[in-house]
């Protein structure tokens, strides 16, 4: 069985009580618990973690790489800032699927650039905690290639 890492970056503990007409009502909680149902029904096993360190994220990428089979990352507004974690990504040469909950180009234009798209398989935004589903159901989509 393959195995997922859901990776949640800044501020995204606090969801369900962060700007909710942007980043919708559920919990964090919630979308990994969703999340995990998905990956039962797609016959993945899925592991979830989230920090508001930078480091911890790179450590946890460095990490997936020895289990994983691909990893779903919301890195939050480390898109647009972390060469660190686009070199990390780009070292783990496992597919990573960034993904975002609210239309990154709908926002302000220091959004609109992602320094981890070019290193990842694919971006997804816009579409609440359903990204997250949708980079999973794609990510599993490669491996039946």
């Amino acid at each position: 069985m393959s195995k997922i890492l859901i990776l949640h970056g800044p501020n995204l503990n606090l969801l369900g009580l962060r700007e909710p007409e942007v980043y919708g009502v559920l919990t964090l909680d919630d979308i990994n618990a969703r999340l995990t149902a998905l990956g039962a029904e797609l016959q993945v096993e899925v592991r979830a973690f989230q920090s508001n360190g930078e480091g911890a994220l790179i450590d946890a990428l460095h990490e997936a790489r020895t289990w994983a089979s691909g990893v779903v990352f919301n890195p939050g507004a480390y898109t647009h800032t972390s060469v660190a974690l686009r070199d990390a990504i780009a070292a783990i040469e496992i597919p990573v699927v960034e993904v975002h909950l609210s239309n990154v180009y709908a926002r302000e234009a220091f959004r609109h650039q992602s320094l981890l798209a070019p290193v990842c398989l694919g971006k997804i935004s816009g579409f609440g905690w359903e990204s997250y589903a949708l980079g999973l159901r794609a990510l599993v989509s490669q491996f039946k290639r």
